[in-house]
């Protein structure tokens, strides 16, 4: 029950209280209530006029019960839950010169007996140097060096609204999760498993597949009928329950299931495995073979065409999908009998619409086609196409592919152009379908900072956190002062990874760095490199915006040694903003803008690009982008020229944002006497009754 009630609050940012008895000692609750807002401040937290109210109107040792769960669950989400130490003590004052400090390190080596035995010049190891990446003070040492930090008007406040029940905030929250129309990450399909064991009913209609995978989960050990509609469904859910990966990017080793589960298992798979539907099959074959030595189909004749998918999977039964006919077709140049296959898979379809456009003889009646399964095709399709078609109007600097764990690569685009007018056109039709099918936004109130956050067309590669944004949302960064920080502890390996950060100009080119082989430039600071995390460490970049030479500030980690983001026991990046003359420690929770945990595929995390527009104000683009590295030793100067074109492409790039619907919006005009709101969080004194969408809801607004 903790568990749920502290996700409720990381991801809804409301405290469920519900009908939590009242009475004690009069002004206890009260009291409590103002010392857990208080401790909240600290953080950069606080709680809104209703909580406060009803938190004052419970008994006194409840509120500080609750207050002792709502406190730690805002700390981890702002990433105070553990120590920020530097390794020097002072960052970012009194940080030496980098070739001094290694020359210090040497000298101190050889001046004693001991290490300078060990000391080989042919073969030293700089970083191998005694007292080298590993803290030389306490964190106590490091609080004592630094004074308090100033408050100021400009440091971030984050309010915690009023929660209904326990059980009403967790069915709302798992029946947004579970209706998303967009993929969600691991993270929030773990949270989305814990929520359908916790809710006693879900939405009727589960779009996405891996949600569906997790919600049958539950059905299948209640023993429910199953929600398939493909034979991929059932791998996905078997998967699923085997503890695998219901995304079926990892091979599952299967459990063995129960009689009855392999019964409900068969049966759902005979009642989809349809001739057309076998086609699928070869794109998952090893996987089916072995999840059919788990089910026993021979065991199972009432149900034959389940039976079928195994002899598909071993190579007995030939079947031939969509996606094969559908290559031999184009690749002959029979578009028309390529877009009479298609027309059964309106998202198919449009998917290869840029394809059928360069290719066809007569576009016109690929326009046509596109037409027709526009009404069939979900709403992030139509959206996802809508994006593209737009940057196919001018050139970009390469091609950006990103799979479903944030890895990233860039080709040179070779494709031919698509006439202008074909584009329109292509636009259009999905413009008014887009329209046909938003809600009446009756009142609509727009948050302005809002309006250049990218719609959620993807989670998967956004792992949840404080202020986190959609790939390619810009965001304001206001402050003198910019810090970078990254916090790690390795599980079982010594692990070593190193914050950096590449400066480029305006052309993405004269590169600068900061990193542990370069502790200064002219307006950059590095804290100094750690290489053993066994009980955390932490590494901070702090760059000072007003006298910075370059336009563009690209943060980065590394990983140099030890186990991967996605192994390591906790990792996680942020950046935090302060006036040029506010001080305190190295790592200030109510200074820190953003903060999520880093668990990647890659081995070079790149969670934004910081950007000075002609106006001299600074703006974040979000990347959630990783790069493959190499196993080891990766650095930033290896991957300046990898990482300048990655992000160019992406900065380059103009992601549809909620300016865009906003504007279809107010073309589909409103007949309704109710309010929506769309910000950055919602404010107090809306009506009762409004739809209020924030970053962490605005996946609702993707239409079905």
């Amino acid at each position: 029950m903790e568990n749920l009630e502290a996700l409720v609050i990381a991801r809804r940012l409301r405290v469920p209280i519900g009908d939590a008895p009242a009475g004690g000692h009069p002004g206890w609750g009260e009291a409590a209530a103002r010392q857990l807002d208080a401790a909240l401040l600290s953080v950069g937290f606080k709680c809104s006029a209703a909580l406060l109210e009803r938190l004052g109107a419970l008994r006194g040792e409840t509120v500080l019960d609750l207050g002792v769960r709502v406190l730690a669950a805002v700390r981890e989400l702002v990433g105070d839950h553990v120590r920020h130490n530097a390794y020097f003590i002072g960052f970012p004052s009194n940080v030496p010169d980098t070739m001094e400090f290694w020359a210090g390190l040497l000298r101190e080596a050889l001046l004693d007996p001991v290490a300078a035995a060990r000391v080989r010049p042919a073969t030293l190891n700089l970083l191998a140097l005694p007292g080298y990446g590993r803290y030389q003070h306490t964190y106590a040492d490091l609080l004592a060096a630094h004074a308090e930090l100033i408050p100021l008007a400009g440091d971030r406040v984050t309010v915690l609204d009023l929660g209904a029940s326990l059980e009403s905030e967790a069915r709302e929250l798992f029946w947004s999760m579970a209706g998303s129309q967009v993929p969600l990450p691991a993270e929030d399909l773990t949270a989305l498993r814990a929520l359908a064991a916790f809710c006693p009913d879900e939405p009727e209609h589960i779009p996405v597949r891996e949600n569906r995978a997790v919600v049958n989960e539950e059905r299948l050990a209640a023993g429910r009928p199953l929600l398939v509609d493909t034979v991929t469904d059932v791998l996905r859910l078997a998967c699923g329950a085997s503890g695998g990966d219901v995304t079926l990017a990892t091979l599952t080793r299967f459990r063995s299931f129960r009689r009855a589960e392999r019964r409900a298992l068969l049966q759902a798979l005979d009642a989809v495995a349809s001739p057309a539907r076998l086609g699928d099959v070869p794109r998952h074959r090893e996987q089916w073979k072995r999840l059919g030595e788990r089910l026993h189909p021979h065991e199972h004749p009432r149900f034959p065409r389940a039976a079928q998918v195994f002899e598909v999977a071993r190579g007995a039964r030939r079947a031939r999908g969509l996606g094969s006919r559908l290559e031999s077709s184009l690749a002959q140049g029979r578009t028309g009998e390529a877009l009479g296959l298609l027309a059964q898979a309106p998202g198919a379809l449009l998917r290869r619409l840029d394809h059928l456009l360069r290719t066809a003889d007569d576009p016109s009646a690929v326009l046509d086609a596109a037409g027709q399964a526009a009404a069939g095709a979900s709403g992030r399709v139509l959206l996802s196409l809508r994006e593209h078609l737009h940057n196919r109007l001018g050139p970009v600097a390469g091609r950006v592919f990103a799979n479903r764990h944030g890895r990233a690569w860039t080709t040179p685009d070779a494709r031919s152009p698509i006439e202008e007018s074909v584009l329109s056109r292509a636009v259009a039709v999905l413009d008014e379908e887009i329209i046909r099918r938003l809600p009446d936004p009756g009142n609509l109130i727009i948050d302005p900072d809002v309006l250049d956050v990218a719609l959620p067309l993807s989670g998967k590669a956004v792992a949840p956190g404080l202020g986190m944004l959609p790939r390619g949302s810009l965001s304001a960064v206001n402050g003198e002062l910019l810090r970078f920080f990254v916090h790690w502890r390795q599980a079982e390996r010594r692990t070593d990874y190193d914050l950096s950060a590449l400066m480029l100009d305006a052309s993405f080119g004269d590169p600068e760095h900061v990193s542990w082989t370069n502790y200064h430039n002219a307006f950059a600071t590095y804290s100094g490199d750690l290489t053993d995390a066994a009980a955390g460490a932490s590494e901070f970049i702090d760059i000072r915006l007003p006298q910075a030479t370059k336009p563009i500030i690209i943060p980065q980690v590394y990983l140099y040694a030890g186990e991967p983001f996605d192994e390591a026991a906790e990792a996680f990046f942020g950046f935090m903003t302060r006036d040029g003359g506010q001080k305190g420690r190295p790592f200030e929770p109510r200074t820190v803008r953003m903060k999520s945990d880093l668990r990647g595929a890659g081995r070079i995390a790149l969670p934004l690009a910081f950007l000075r527009g002609e106006d001299g104000t600074w703006q974040a683009k979000w990347l959630h982008l990783y790069l493959k590295g190499r196993p080891g030793f990766n650095q930033v100067e290896g991957n300046r020229v990898t990482t300048s074109l990655l992000v160019r492409s992406i900065v380059e790039r103009d992601h549809l944002r909620v300016r865009h619907l906003a504007d279809l919006l107010a073309r589909r005009g409103s007949a309704g006497e109710h309010t929506t709101y769309i910000g950055l969080q919602a404010p107090a004194g809306l009506p009762e009754g409004a739809r209020v969408y924030t970053p962490a809801t605005l996946h609702e607004l993707i239409p079905a």
